[in-house]
């Protein structure tokens, strides 16, 4: 597996060997020990999936400490634009946000820590999305951030997006108190 940071400290893309032959492809999507070996002091306790359709916008959400959680997150099935914003108070990169596509085609995996706010468009119709969790769902630790927030300057590439309506009403960047 190889693992390339990126401009936001912590937040890591991983690159899992992926073996093809004439059956089709094998690849292993996790391994704690890669994460020991790199020093990534992360236990995943929760998987979570789930499926949507093309133009699909789904967050910015967190989870407040104590309930905070980091986030090993992928594609199974389809395409996502995967976008997550720096919220620690205290980061040079606070505020600043780090896009990158995740497909089943380049099977790449975003290492997201506790401290950003995550969502993803939707690129490809039925995209099945997975992602691991170091912390169990706890309703009322949840966060976010208003997806079209013009401080953030996030380029969804589409202005009309599929969005929820609890999305719709996250609070602007601008009002927002981050609670890392």
């Amino acid at each position: 597996m190889q693992i390339t940071p990126t401009p936001l400290e912590g937040v890591l893309i991983f690159e899992p060997r992926v073996f093809h032959d004439s059956r089709g492809y094998f690849l292993e999507s996790f391994n704690k020990k890669v994460l020991k070996e790199n020093n990534l002091a992360f236990d995943f306790v929760q998987d979570n999936q789930s499926l949507s359709q093309q133009n699909t916008l789904r967050g910015l959400h967190f989870q407040a400490p104590p309930y905070a959680q980091a986030k090993l997150v992928r594609v199974a099935r389809g395409a996502v634009l995967d976008v997550v914003v720096d919220i620690r108070k205290t980061s040079p990169t606070y505020g600043k946000h780090f896009s990158i596509v995740l497909s089943d085609e380049n099977n790449l995996q975003l290492l997201i820590p506790e401290g950003f706010a995550h969502g993803f468009l939707v690129i490809e119709n039925n995209t099945v999305f997975v992602y691991k969790c170091s912390q169990y769902y706890h309703k009322e630790s949840e966060g976010g951030i208003f997806w079209a927030d013009k401080h953030l300057a996030i380029d969804w590439g589409t202005d009309n997006p599929i969005v929820s309506e609890k999305d719709q009403l996250l609070p602007q960047f601008d009002s927002f108190e981050s609670p890392f």
